[in-house]
């Protein structure tokens, strides 16, 4: 084995060196100062350790510490039919929220996935398209939203797209070679809101896409 650690001097399983530079050019804020990187795992996502001096209000400096775990960005997008008043959600098992509390481990989703290499419009409809099996027309950029911040990177980008029958190309379910099981599921609009109150839908990106189109898009003003 060449010597080094892998990610930051030699590559990394995905090819990637200088890890541990992330954050260290920042210039942005002054009363910010970092001094140290660790990178700390990149076995598929990285985890760093970060030191830093923080200028607190009362003028004195603070070091602190922050372990940050970066995917990359990612986009999603509600699908909905505003003629026949549903929206199409997936259902797929999700692990973390199984090893901590959920019955099943199984959540009702928006159609989601990270960007990869392509900008978010691009990467949304390759993710709709291989989860739903639906090719959506025309898509309304809805906000972006930091989902976890106090520990994790991602950029997550919202998008609305109606979708019909006839746009369907395939079956979806995503990718068998990701590990990818997903089921396609139709509902209501109207079912699918109340299933955030009855605890059926606790997924955060699919809560807020729901309620968005409740205020403020396809299904505003519409008796429910």
């Amino acid at each position: 084995m060449p010597d080094g650690v892998p990610g930051v001097d030699v590559p990394d399983r995905r090819g990637r060196t200088g890890l541990d530079r992330a954050g260290r050019d920042l210039d942005g804020n002054p009363r910010v100062r970092v001094r140290e990187v660790e990178l700390l795992s990149s076995s598929w996502y990285i985890l760093r350790r970060t030191t830093f001096d923080y200028l607190r209000t009362d003028g004195s400096w603070s070091a602190q510490e922050r372990e940050t775990y970066d995917r990359g960005n990612g986009a999603t997008v509600l699908l909905y039919d505003a003629e026949r008043a549903t929206v199409l959600l997936t259902r797929q098992f999700r692990y973390p929220v199984y090893v901590n509390g959920h019955p099943d481990g199984l959540l009702l989703e928006t159609a989601a996935g990270l960007l990869d290499d392509d900008d978010p419009e691009t990467a949304i409809r390759r993710e709709a398209a291989e989860e739903t099996g639906y090719d959506i027309g025309e898509v309304r950029h809805v906000f972006d939203v930091y989902m976890s911040p106090g520990s994790v990177t991602e950029r997550l980008h919202f998008f609305a797209a109606p979708y019909t029958a006839d746009r369907r190309t395939s079956e979806g379910g995503g990718l068998a070679d990701d590990g990818e099981d997903i089921e396609v599921v139709e509902l209501p609009f109207a079912k699918a809101l109340a299933m955030i109150g009855s605890g059926e839908i606790a997924d955060a990106k699919t809560v807020m896409l729901l309620q968005w189109a409740a205020l403020s898009g396809p299904f505003a003003g519409r008796d429910r």
